[in-house]
């Protein structure tokens, strides 16, 4: 497995952005897919986006155009650029990261609120 480490979770205005990271403990070069979940309060842990090893991304439709998940293999990051927040994106984000042959691995969550 790989340790991961988030940050960049805050509370932000309606409109504003802010710029999710995810540190991995490993290459992340040795990592096929990661992404990033959000769960608001009294929901389902929702799927946000992800991309591959070989960079192809996908989002959720409620967020395409506005977020943008990208990943750093020289600094063994994920990010996830989060423009036009609203405040239904307030949730708490989960990164995760796919390692061949080994159960998934997550990070600890961060907060994120946009306030109206």
């Amino acid at each position: 497995q790989v340790q991961l480490v988030e940050s960049g979770g805050g509370l932000v205005q309606a409109g504003g952005s802010l710029r999710l990271s995810c540190v991995a403990s490993r290459t992340t070069l040795s990592i096929n897919d990661m992404g990033w979940y959000r769960q608001a309060q009294g929901n389902q842990r929702e799927l946000v986006a992800f991309i591959t090893r070989s960079g192809a991304t996908n989002y959720v439709d409620s967020v395409k155009g506005r977020f943008t998940i990208s990943r750093d293999n020289a600094k063994n990051t994920m990010y996830l650029q989060m423009n036009s927040l609203k405040a239904e994106d307030t949730a708490v984000y989960y990164c995760y990261a796919d390692v061949p042959y080994r159960p998934r691995s997550w990070g600890q969550g961060t907060q994120v609120t946009v306030s109206s």
